[in-house]
């Protein structure tokens, strides 16, 4: 097709500069280059040329396609999105909220539910001084020994212990009050420093510190020294505070 286009439009110029030609002897105006060429150019030819290429651009078959214009977007398109979409952003950033909601309900529960948490020591000051004296008390009267007046110890045991601190009592003293009359012997035990480690309600643990001698008055009196450590379970009855049980940390 494009062929048959530049024939025509060859035959088209051919037509023109013949009749020029024919034209020219009566004017008497040949020049140099239409005797050399047999022909006189056709100023229009260039333009001529370039109107078919654009002509064949244009309008003919094997013309490439044009690019479709870029679409553009209605105005009121997007804030018709953005109207759409605001719904779905709130709904997730609720769910999300809810989500932490549940979560720092339960990690104030866990909170709420942990021993330590609930452990006063060192926010009672009144209570931790309390159960720490009657504690002091208590340990110096049960675990003190005089073989003139055993009852005194057996009269501190009822007043001071309860629960198993009563049997683990009876065990850790047997032998003392089993040499005592024989031997002669005074046990004295002083508590030298208490720990809470434990306050909550009336409910208590605490670490002992405490000296102990031993003295034996028969014939020649010997007095033995030595410390202890050791913990204590306290309960609170009433207005007093109460061993329960004793921990030597022993196997």
């Amino acid at each position: 097709m494009s062929t048959t286009r530049h024939l025509v439009n060859r035959q088209r110029r051919l037509a023109t500069v013949a009749a020029e030609r024919a034209a020219a002897p009566a004017r008497g105006t040949a020049t140099p280059d239409t005797a050399l060429d047999g022909a006189a150019p056709d100023p229009s030819a260039k333009d001529t040329g370039a109107d078919d290429e654009a002509t064949q651009d244009e309008g003919g078959d094997d013309a490439a396609p044009a690019a479709a214009p870029e679409k553009k977007e209605p105005k009121g398109e997007r804030p018709s999105r953005l109207r759409v979409r605001l719904p779905a952003v709130l709904c997730a950033l609720t769910v999300l909220l809810g989500a932490f909601a549940a979560w720092a309900f339960a990690s104030a529960g866990s909170l709420r539910d942990d021993p330590s948490r609930q452990n006063t020591a060192l926010t009672d000051i009144g209570r931790t001084s309390e159960v720490k004296g009657q504690i002091a008390d208590a340990v110096g009267a049960v675990f003190s020994y005089d073989y003139a007046s055993p009852e005194k110890s057996e009269q501190a045991a009822g007043t001071h212990l309860v629960g198993k601190a009563v049997q683990q009592h009876k065990d850790m003293l047997a032998q003392v009050r089993a040499q005592g009359q024989k031997q002669k012997l005074v046990l004295t035990t002083t508590v030298t420093d208490s720990g809470v480690e434990l306050l909550d309600g009336d409910r208590a643990r605490l670490l002992i510190f405490a000296d102990q001698s031993n003295t034996r008055t028969g014939k020649s009196d010997e007095t033995t020294y030595a410390a202890a450590m050791f913990a204590v379970d306290a309960v609170r009855r009433g207005d007093t505070w109460r061993i329960a049980a004793i921990d030597t940390f022993t196997r």
